[in-house]
């Protein structure tokens, strides 16, 4: 029988160290985890990651925490104390990638600053995750993923006109802000290993991250005085492209924007005498007659049930699809076919259903290889002998509670 080749990943071989809670930073180490990188995540002793702690729990444990730290190499170290510090800095000789999401300003207190990181290791790449950034003069604020997405301008945006903002539902600034970190990584470890640089630092800030994503948002108030005020589920200057609600109650997204597509749809909801109209025959005219346009396809949704609703649009060619809650994905079969709902080895609950990988590499995909590991430190003994310390050595770092 022919031998398989070994499998490979696409960042096997990098090396990265976390520094950081919660969200952001966590979350971006978890993606470089996912494609092959080892990444070690150092936690407080005792105390943990706070997400740890978060939201629904089983057995003292959040669930969350599961699957923030796939993949990860968890170990308990106090990086304040000078015998921890050391360690820290054994770690980062040998590490591509030093991931943190602190306060601007905190490693450098416990003795990291640029110029140390730099004589540790010219190679290393050092990614900072923060609420406005590196310098300026709001670096010292505490920034969280909230703060990012109402100064960022998102949620001025998210809502209804008479009702005050509000969020999207997720901790949108966080990940947000993680996925523009792992695309920094990327790009400084390419350009350190295909472009024979050194080591950089990436400072990626949530304000920052969510502004880039406004759109037009800047050059329409520069250039035309716009200032784009909430329009709930509607898209301003856009139509049609809403929510209707169905004749059992639940709600379909319909978006007809495209000017053939409308003129499709216009069949569909039986409504011929529309077709060829020039008062909806482009985007700009159907925005001038948006609410009679909304009215005729809400009359149309309500004779029929949110199913018939998405079979019947999708099936003429007309982008539509139900507003999902968690039961509604775990039960679609696109979800299960793209291998998007992956049920995971859990010690205490036999499996765990995570969200699958994104995005899907054909030669070298990633790969859930074990969930978080729910003890603090599980992983302190593997990772303190890699970099030379002895059983002896590290019983001492436990007894005197480094470790």
């Amino acid at each position: 029988m022919k031998e398989l080749p070994e499998k490979k990943y696409p960042l096997e071989g990098v090396k990265v160290l976390e520094m950081g809670s919660l969200i952001a930073g966590p979350f971006s180490t978890r993606i470089l985890a996912d494609f092959g990188a080892e990444v070690i995540k150092i936690e407080l002793p005792k105390k943990g990651d706070q997400i740890r702690s978060w939201r629904v729990l089983h057995e003292g444990t959040s669930l969350w925490w599961y699957v923030q730290s796939r993949n990860k190499k968890t170990i308990s170290l106090d990086c304040r104390t000078e015998e921890g510090m050391e360690i820290t800095k054994k770690l980062l000789k040998e590490c591509d990638v030093l991931v943190e999401n602190f306060r601007p300003g905190t490693i450098a207190k416990w003795g990291l600053t640029s110029e140390v990181l730099k004589e540790i290791n010219p190679k290393l790449i050092t990614c900072h995750i923060s609420g406005y950034g590196q310098d300026g003069p709001y670096k010292d604020r505490a920034g969280f993923g909230a703060i990012g997405e109402a100064m960022g301008g998102l949620r001025y945006l998210t809502g209804y006109p008479d009702h005050p903002p509000t969020r999207v539902g997720i901790s949108i600034g966080d990940s947000v802000a993680s996925l523009y970190s792992v695309i920094g990584v990327l790009m400084a470890l390419y350009h350190r290993d295909v472009n024979n640089g050194d080591g950089q630092s990436i400072d990626v800030s949530l304000f920052e991250s969510i502004f880039s994503l406004m759109e037009g948002l800047l050059p329409e108030y520069d250039a035309a005085g716009v200032k784009r005020e909430r329009t709930g589920s509607s898209m301003p200057g856009i139509a049609p492209s809403n929510i209707y609600k169905a004749k059992d109650g639940k709600y379909v997204v319909i978006a007809a924007n495209g000017d053939n597509i409308f003129q499709r749809l216009l069949k569909v909801i039986g409504r011929n005498d529309l077709i060829g109209d020039e008062r909806y025959i482009t985007n700009e005219k159907r925005v001038a007659n948006v609410e009679f346009i909304d009215g005729i396809i809400q009359h149309w949704t309500s004779q029929h049930s949110l199913k018939e609703c998405v079979d019947i649009l999708n099936d003429n060619g007309i982008p539509a699809g139900a507003i999902y809650s968690i039961e509604d994905i775990v039960e679609d079969p696109q979800y299960k076919a793209r291998n998007m709902i992956v049920e995971a080895p859990h010690p205490e609950l036999g499996t765990l259903k995570v969200p699958g990988i994104v995005p899907k590499l054909s030669d070298t995909p990633g790969e859930i290889k074990w969930l978080g590991a729910k003890d603090i430190g599980a992983f302190n003994n593997q990772v303190l002998k890699d970099i030379g310390l002895t059983d002896d050595q590290i019983q001492q770092l436990y007894e005197k509670g480094i470790i």
